[in-house]
C-alpha cells in the first residue's frame, strides 16, 4: 500500500514557542496536503519534528525512523525537512516510491545548525528511488538556492520543477494552503 511521509523544516525561537502558531507538521500545506492523500487511499504521516527550532539530526532520525519506509513510500521534505531526507537517505540505502524536496536547505553557512549537515550527499541514492522530484522558486532565499545547486551537482537526474513568486513555499507567501502542483507530483 502506498504511503506517505510529509517532513517540515524549521523555524525561529519565536514561532517555535509562540501559541498563537500551528506546530511546523500543522502549518503552510501540510494539512491541506494531508487530507488529499487521504482522500486519494494514501495513508499519510506528518510527524512533529523535535526542537524544530534547533534542529539536532540524531533527534529527528529518530522520531522520523518510527515510520515504515519501503519501495511504496513517497517521502516529501520542506526546507530542511528535505535536507534531513537526503541525508537519512544517504545513511540508508533503501529502495523508495518517490522523494520530492519543496526548497530544500542544507544550511550552507552552517547559520543554524551544528553537525546536521556534516555528511557527503549519496550521489548513487536517486539510482535507488523511483522518482526523485526537487521544487524552487525564483524568489527564495540565496542559501536556498545555494542548497538547491549543491544538490543538482551532485544528483544531476533529478527533476527540477521551478516556480515563479512561490518564496520558500510557505502559507505566507503562498497566500494559500493550497498546494495542488506538488499533490499532482505525488499523485502521477
Amino acid at each position: 500500500m502506498k504511503n506517505a511521509i510529509l517532513i517540515h523544516g524549521t523555524c525561529d525561537k519565536e514561532e517555535y514557542f509562540d501559541s498563537n502558531q500551528p506546530s511546523l507538521s500543522n502549518a503552510h500545506w501540510f494539512p491541506w496536503l494531508q487530507k488529499q492523500l487521504l482522500v486519494n487511499s494514501i495513508f499519510c504521516q506528518t510527524p512533529e519534528m523535535p526542537d524544530a527550532h534547533t534542529p539536532v539530526y540524531d533527534k529527528w532520525k529518530k522520531e522520523f525512523e518510527r515510520f515504515e519506509v519501503n519501495e511504496d513510500t513517497v517521502l516529501v521534505g520542506h526546507s530542511c525537512g528535505g535536507g534531513f531526507l537526503i541525508r537519512w537517505l544517504t545513511e540508508n540505502k533503501i529502495k523508495l516510491n518517490k522523494l520530492i524536496l519543496v526548497a530544500p536547505w542544507l544550511d550552507p553557512d552552517r547559520v543554524k545548525t551544528s553537525g546536521f549537515f556534516d555528511f557527503a550527499i549519496d550521489s548513487e541514492m536517486i539510482k535507488r528511488i523511483g522518482e526523485v522530484h526537487l521544487l524552487v522558486s525564483n524568489d527564495d532565499d540565496k542559501d536556498i538556492r545555494d542548497s538547491v545547486e549543491k544538490i543538482v551537482t551532485k544528483l544531476p537526474d533529478i527533476k527540477v520543477h521551478k516556480f515563479d513568486n512561490m518564496g520558500h513555499f510557505t502559507f505566507g507567501q503562498m497566500k494559500t494552503e493550497k498546494f495542488p502542483e506538488l499533490l499532482n507530483l505525488i499523485l502521477s
